[in-house]
């Protein structure tokens, strides 16, 4: 039986579109300013000295913020990076720049688990802070109260097996009762290999013949059998 629910983000309860053609622009846009605003804050300084360590550089805030520039055109998912760009989205949010894209079906399924005394957790690539920024500004209102818990690449790589034992760890529930949705094979490769039951979101793909995890078009089409 599963007791809690772990979902992607990305292309599963959010479109892809909103983070490659809203976020990933706004960040990019607004980084330079940002960090040069921010220079004397701790947690940006923080924030740019991790930078520096993990490129290998010697600390220097222009070269930090070309190196971020890099990684972010790269789609790189380094933990410094997405913090930064945690902080520029927060901006954006208060400011009203933007809404949180939440697709309806995972609006209203996330609610009807969470009233089902199901536990629903978010695991992505972006920050905690992004991940609750954006649910908390969403068009349904605020849905960060739906959730237990947050977890990005402090856990691990999406793609790495451990990364989903540490969650399983912390959430403190054998893998069998835990249920992970994403739109992205590997990563669900690996949650299966650390035994979770897992669910693939194909949105805008066609459904694959050989695959070793069940296929849905949206949340909607998640039935209660499929929680057993």
């Amino acid at each position: 039986m599963i007791k809690a629910i772990i979902t992607d983000i990305e292309g599963t309860t959010s479109s892809l579109a909103f983070v490659k053609n809203v976020l990933f622009p706004y960040a990019r846009e607004h980084l330079r300013a940002f960090v040069h605003d921010h220079a004397e804050d701790t947690t940006v300084k923080n924030l740019l000295a991790d930078t520096c360590n993990v490129a290998g550089i010697a600390f220097d805030t222009e070269a930090a913020v070309s190196q971020l520039i890099q990684w972010l055109d790269e789609d790189k998912k380094i933990t410094p990076l997405k913090a930064l760009q945690g902080l520029i989205w927060q901006a954006g949010y208060y400011r009203g720049d933007f809404q949180g894209h939440i697709y309806a079906d995972a609006a209203e399924q996330l609610q009807h688990w969470k009233q089902q005394g199901l536990d629903l957790y978010i695991y992505s690539s972006g920050s905690v802070q992004a991940q609750k920024l954006l649910f908390a500004h969403t068009d349904y209102g605020d849905l960060t109260p739906l959730f237990s818990g947050y977890f990005d690449t402090n856990v691990g790589n999406k793609r790495e097996v451990d990364a989903y034992r540490n969650i399983a760890a912390h959430i403190q529930l054998p893998p069998e009762q835990l249920l992970f949705l994403s739109d992205s094979e590997e990563e669900l490769d690996a949650a299966q290999a650390a035994g979770f039951h897992t669910i693939w979101l194909k949105r805008e793909a066609e459904f694959t013949g050989q695959s070793g995890h069940q296929q849905v078009a949206s949340f909607a089409e998640i039935s209660s059998r499929m929680l057993v």
